[in-house]
């Protein structure tokens, strides 16, 4: 799916690391960032998560909801958000329909083998539920910085 700004994001429900389901369309009325990564317990994905943790006062003061995707399970996300202190929703999608709805499961390569996996990418989602940015190259050490100056405008 080819998704632009301006458009309804796609709505999605999906376990977090407790087993507790979350729909976006609930989320209504705040901002809200999906951000996509490949996997748990790896050296970016790691970085990007505890970016978030570490910003999470400053991020929620701004009114901002984090959701963070990965197609791992709720178990290993369990396990994830436990040894870093995560306390944002992790979600597991594991039958890997939201990350093909928002077009993030694509073909990538690494030291020449090419295999399917999820593209680290973030939508911030405006209080209507429409797509207010893409970011489509993300540096996972300083992303929520990025993220706070887009919401210091608003």
């Amino acid at each position: 799916m080819d998704l632009h700004v301006g458009q309804i994001a796609p709505d999605f429900t999906l376990p977090d690391q407790n087993g507790i389901e979350h729909t976006l369309s609930d989320l209504r009325g705040t901002y809200v960032l999906i951000y996509f990564y490949p996997k748990d317990d790896t050296p970016g994905c790691t970085k990007e998560a505890c970016n978030f943790r570490d910003n999470k006062t400053t991020l929620e003061k701004s009114k901002l909801q984090i959701l963070g995707i990965s197609t791992d399970s709720v178990k290993r996300h369990e396990s994830f958000a436990k040894k870093y202190s995560l306390s944002f929703p992790i979600l597991a999608d594991v039958d890997k329909k939201v990350v093909n709805a928002y077009g993030v499961w694509a073909k990538k390569k690494l030291l020449g083998r090419e295999y399917m996996g999820t593209l680290r990418m973030s939508f911030l989602i405006d209080p209507q539920g429409k797509i207010e940015k893409i970011y489509e190259r993300v540096v996972a050490a300083t992303h929520a910085e990025e993220v706070l100056t887009d919401m210091a405008v608003k």
